[in-house]
């Protein structure tokens, strides 16, 4: 503490406890961290504030120095636990590393620091007539850091892929202090993609500090479609065709819920393209027995899609951690997996089995933005015991790995699911295990996470 208020100055180095705990908890509550839930009594013993990348080398080099954790802080709005200090040590709040450093129309690109809140890039892209591709429900209040740290999914993944996918480069401090800059180009081939280090690895190779991401030009159209469909099945059938034709609407969401059985779709782009895509996809889910309803559902759905989160930053945010837990312990569960598209359905029928001998009931199901990409809300009945919502959350995400898919897709493992991961990806930790090693065999970079 004494070397960083040196390194930085006293003002931002945090101590107070209160504070310090508030950064300590990300949106995890206890009703859904399950096996993690004594983890998430954990603080950090301080919080640090950067303001550029030479305040995040100076904080690295005396946490190599002195062997204490980092663990760093986007907008603390991940749902898995990943910023929850499991050794204590030291929070690195990147926001003070907010600024938009280049926007370049003709390459498409923006290169920005990592703390920037997704919403406020937006701003800015849009006074130059682009957008950002990466739009989850959480812009107004996650970070660029975060969402690469987790390879977050947005709405209009479908056409543009993952956060990830969006990244051209990358500046990280690695552990050992020293600042890794990749070279901004689409792809290339002399060696392995460095960037993919740090793309979903949850802070444990280094501290991303700033980005060079594709942005694209402002649609020159857009139409809203929504279908209804008799069966989730057949709107299934009809999405996964729709992708087989090459057709993918910007945003596609299939959700079954009490309400029933709706796709919500959005078609955007250069107008001759959006009208050929949006007349298409209308006759593919007319062949499967959907019913068009008109634009309006959709044009609700995209309106209202960041309101969880401005609720959650108006609300919650800045609430005590008993506080927090308190407005968010409803008892219920979000679960997101990856399949082949053809082991879906099966995947659905076999997850209902299980579920049922729990009495837990699903209340919503969904396709999101691909075929392959599946989720649930899962809510515990009358007869559901404490310790069954975790083994049914197990076995099901179990029987994913076994189907030859993934546990999650969007929001990372945190410490919520880390248990799991060893059996997702085999002979793949122990590589992950011996490039941590190398990379970090102090173990300061966000300890405790990925299995690490």
């Amino acid at each position: 503490i004494t070397g960083l208020r040196e390194a930085l100055g006293p003002s931002k180095i945090i101590q107070e406890s209160e504070t310090v705990e508030l950064y300590s908890t990300d949106a995890l509550t206890p009703s859904r961290a399950f096996g993690a839930i004594p983890l998430l009594k954990m603080a950090a013993d301080a919080v640090v504030k950067p303001s550029s990348s030479q305040d995040v080398v100076a904080i690295v080099n005396l946490a190599a120095k002195y062997r204490t954790p980092l663990v760093p802080y986007g907008g603390g709005t991940g749902v898995m636990g990943a910023l929850i200090p499991v050794n204590g040590g030291i929070i690195v709040d990147l926001r003070g590393l907010n600024r938009v450093l280049e926007v370049n129309t003709k390459d498409r690109t923006a290169t920005v620091e990592s703390g920037i809140i997704l919403e406020d890039l937006t701003k800015a892209l849009d006074k130059k007539h682009l957008i950002l591709g990466h739009d989850p429900w959480s812009a107004p209040i996650a970070t660029v850091g975060g969402a690469i740290a987790t390879n977050g999914v947005g709405y209009r993944a479908s056409t543009v892929g993952t956060m990830g996918a969006q990244v051209l480069s990358l500046e990280a401090v690695l552990p050992s202090g020293q600042i890794l800059i990749t070279r901004p180009v689409p792809n290339y081939s002399s060696g392995p993609n460095v960037n993919e280090l740090f793309i979903g690895s949850e802070g444990t190779f280094g501290i991303i500090t700033k980005a060079t991401i594709r942005v694209y030009r402002r649609p020159e159209d857009r139409i809203f479609s929504t279908f209804r469909f008799p069966t989730f099945d057949q709107g299934f059938e009809a999405v996964s065709e729709l992708f087989a034709l090459g057709l993918k609407p910007s945003v596609v969401d299939l959700t079954e819920d009490f309400e029933g059985i709706y796709l919500y779709m959005i078609f955007e782009g250069f107008r001759e393209g959006v009208n050929a895509q949006h007349q298409r996809s209308g006759k593919v889910c007319k062949a499967f027995g959907g019913t068009d309803i008109g634009p309006t559902n959709a044009t609700i759905y995209w309106d209202t899609r960041y309101n969880i989160a401005k609720s959650y930053k108006d609300n919650i945010a800045n609430l005590s951690r008993e506080e927090r837990w308190q407005q968010l312990s409803r008892a219920f569960d979000y679960l997101h997996v990856a399949l082949p598209i053809s082991k879906i359905l099966t995947y659905r029928r076999q997850c209902d089995r299980i579920l049922k001998g729990y009495d837990i009931r699903v209340s919503e199901y969904a396709i999101w933005t691909k075929p392959e990409l599946f989720s649930m809300v899962l809510v515990p009945g009358n007869r559901t015991q404490p310790e069954d919502m975790p083994k049914a959350v197990d076995q099901v995400l179990i029987l994913a790995q076994a189907m030859g898919g993934v546990m999650e897709y969007c929001h990372g493992v945190g410490i919520k699911l880390a248990h799991l991961l060893p059996r997702e990806m085999g002979e793949g930790m122990g590589v992950v295990r011996a490039m941590k090693k190398a990379l970090d065999p102090h173990n300061i970079m966000n300890p405790g996470k990925l299995g690490l």
